[in-house]
């Protein structure tokens, strides 16, 4: 019965949304709120801006896009301030069609979905409002209505320029059914919806012999002839192609490089002029924003074409590169997964992120500089710390290849080797191992793929595998580690106690005896030889962190365990090195002691409560482990 009420909370809804009264009437809430008159671009760009808009690191990322696209915030950007906004505000960028470029399964689709989906929710509020005259099948704006020499007088008493013109069904309606009386002509408010055509257009392309033009203009309906006595007549014509139902909105070309010239060459007016050819009338005007999506091949192939030139200048193309982020990977996989029947199956901690790993892999170019490799330069684009490089290397390396992350594996890819995994050995949990597993059976049955990319693929699986081992180790090391924090908070104080006295050339206090002694070199080697500080760095990396404790002191904030990423990592590495022969004891004895199974049970607690693993994918881990640490 709940479903029932929502649906008809959701009918009321729509019911006060209903407003309906004369040109005359409509003026009044024009005057009152301009932005009722805004052309379809502005549309977009306010839909967009009013979900909320977010600055980081100098960069915008934008709320409306942040449930559904991930990793691409740049080419986001891009997309929303240099074709979005300013075509918002009436610049020639307006008169493009938009065309989408990127590999497949890259998020194309997806975006255009969520403008449509968005437009139909925008429409639906007070700042998306779209009114439109009354009847009329191409919901036509009713600021048409002005004749075009009172229009001047009109911008200076509103503020509102108005463009197009009045299209011959409501211009003989003005005539016919209200006497030339423009204030009397009856508005209405329109709600966007696909599925309604009202405001959103989709046309796809199919065998081209049978496509008819009148899919995307209208077309005479022959069984009113009689009636009407003309052909002319715009009463004896259909205006229900895709461009007349999408006027206001948006229209979606689905693979438009795929259809027929004579398709293609109705947009050349449409966007230059703004109009376009139906029937035998003159041009009819039309409001509407124009997205198409292709990939790369189609495009190269399309400019290639001297005959596409014309059209060619009225298209404006945005890239949408696969996602380089293995954080974001993981999400784009959450959400798939999340969207499909998979969603109750366990997946163990860090199987995502070790197949987002080998993804993102696929799609990084080697990188020009010195001293990075591949799986540093994804660390860096993961937004991890890397010693010896700084955001200014990271922007250098993006600029190495403008083009990069327009090839590689693709997310569905993955969902379906994780699919095939888990319904061809009947999984109810599946783990890292399994997922690479997987990946790499399906790489030699991927037809497309070439040999040499085959190979650089499968090292790329080697190399997913040996971030796992790491990740695998550290995991259960510290489920090992009993008040792990507490244990490392510990170690860090008594390494700073050390660290302050060497810099200042001070002596410590034993605690127990009171005497003075000299700093335990040997603990602090013991520390940072684990992130590799030699001995002739030692005495840089000690003032560094005394440096840094100072600044946290001048600030009022206190300096604990997690303010300096490669001492933690030191301290880390430190209580793993000590507890290493415990656990690669009691992970690998066949018949464990009674001490032995109570500290497994004890990790396998720790594992299922604390970092997400149930039953089965913490014993395996700890196997694994054992087996590990005892090669």
């Amino acid at each position: 019965m709940d479903i029932l009420h929502r649906i008809k909370e959701y009918r009321d809804e729509e019911k006060k949304l209903t407003w309906r009264g004369t040109f005359a009437e409509y003026l009044e809430l024009v005057k009152e709120n301009p932005q009722i008159a805004q052309t379809a671009h502005s549309r977009v760009y306010n839909m967009i801006k009013d979900a909320g808009v977010e600055e980081v690191d100098g960069k915008k990322q934008y709320s409306f896009f942040s449930d559904q696209m991930f990793g691409v915030e740049e080419s986001l950007e891009k997309l929303v301030e240099e074709y979005f906004h300013s075509a918002a505000k009436r610049l020639d960028v307006r008169k493009r069609i938009l065309l989408l470029m990127g590999p497949v399964s890259g998020g194309k689709s997806t975006l255009v979905a969520m403008l449509k989906r968005g437009l139909e929710q925008y429409s639906r509020t007070e700042n998306g409002a779209v009114y439109a005259i009354a009847g009329c099948p191409m919901h036509e704006d009713p600021l048409h209505l002005i004749p075009h020499h009172l229009r001047d007088s009109f911008y200076d008493e509103y503020g509102i320029k108005i463009e197009g013109n009045l299209s011959p069904l409501n211009m003989m309606r003005l005539e016919k059914e209200y006497g030339g009386r423009i204030e009397d002509v009856m508005v209405e408010r329109i709600l966007f919806s696909e599925d309604k055509r009202v405001g959103i257009g989709t046309f796809s392309p199919s065998d081209p012999k049978s496509q008819d033009i009148a899919d995307l203009t209208g077309s005479i309906d022959f069984s009113t002839i009689a009636e009407y006595g003309s052909e002319s007549d715009p009463r004896a014509y259909r205006f229900d192609g895709e461009l007349n139902k999408a006027n206001r909105g948006l229209m979606e070309f689905q693979e438009m490089l795929k259809c027929d010239e004579k398709f293609l060459w109705h947009l050349l007016s449409l966007t230059q002029e703004g109009n376009f050819k139906a029937g035998r009338f003159a041009l009819i005007s039309a409001d509407e924003l124009i997205v198409a999506h292709t990939n790369e091949s189609e495009y190269k192939a399309f400019i290639s074409n001297k005959k596409n030139e014309a059209l060619h200048s009225r298209i404006i193309v945005m890239k949408v590169p696969y996602n380089l982020k293995v954080s974001e990977e993981e999400r784009i996989y959450q959400k798939m997964i999340k969207q499909s029947d998979l969603s109750n199956v366990h997946i163990a901690p860090h199987a995502l992120k070790i197949a987002a790993i080998f993804t993102i892999l696929t799609r990084l170019t080697p990188p020009k500089k010195q001293g990075i490799d591949l799986v540093k330069k994804m660390k860096l684009y993961n937004g991890e710390m890397i010693e010896g490089f700084n955001v200014q290397d990271i922007e250098e390396l993006k600029k190495e290849f403008p083009d990069e992350g327009m090839t590689g594996i693709d997310p569905r890819y993955v969902i379906n080797r994780i699919s095939s995994a888990i319904i061809r050995k009947q999984l109810t949990s599946i783990s890292a191992l399994d997922v690479l597993r997987s990946i790499k059976e399906g790489l030699n049955e991927h037809a497309s793929i070439s040999k040499e990319d085959k190979e650089r693929y499968m090292d790329f699986i080697s190399v997913a595998r040996r971030e796992y081992d790491d990740i695998a180790k550290k995991e259960v090391q510290k489920a090992f580690v009993y008040s792990y924090d507490e244990s490392a908070k510990t170690l860090m104080d008594n390494y700073l106690d050390n660290v302050e006295a060497y810099c200042n050339k001070n002596k410590l206090r034993d605690p127990l005896t009171g005497e003075e002694m000299s700093p335990d070199e040997k603990l602090m080697r013991s520390i940072e030889e684990q992130i590799g500080i030699s001995e002739n760095a030692k005495k840089a990396f000690r003032e560094e962190i005394l440096i840094r404790i100072s600044a946290y002191a001048r600030k009022g904030k206190k300096f604990d365990y997690n303010s300096h990423e490669r001492l933690r990592e030191a301290i880390q590495k430190k209580l793993f090195a000590d507890l290493k022969d415990i656990v690669k004891i009691t992970t690998s004895t066949k018949t464990p002691d009674e001490n032995q199974l109570k500290k497994v049970n004890e990790v396998i607690a720790r594992l299922i409560d604390e970092h997400g693993y149930n039953s089965t994918s913490a014993n395996e881990l700890l196997r694994y482990v054992g087996s590990l640490l005892n090669r």
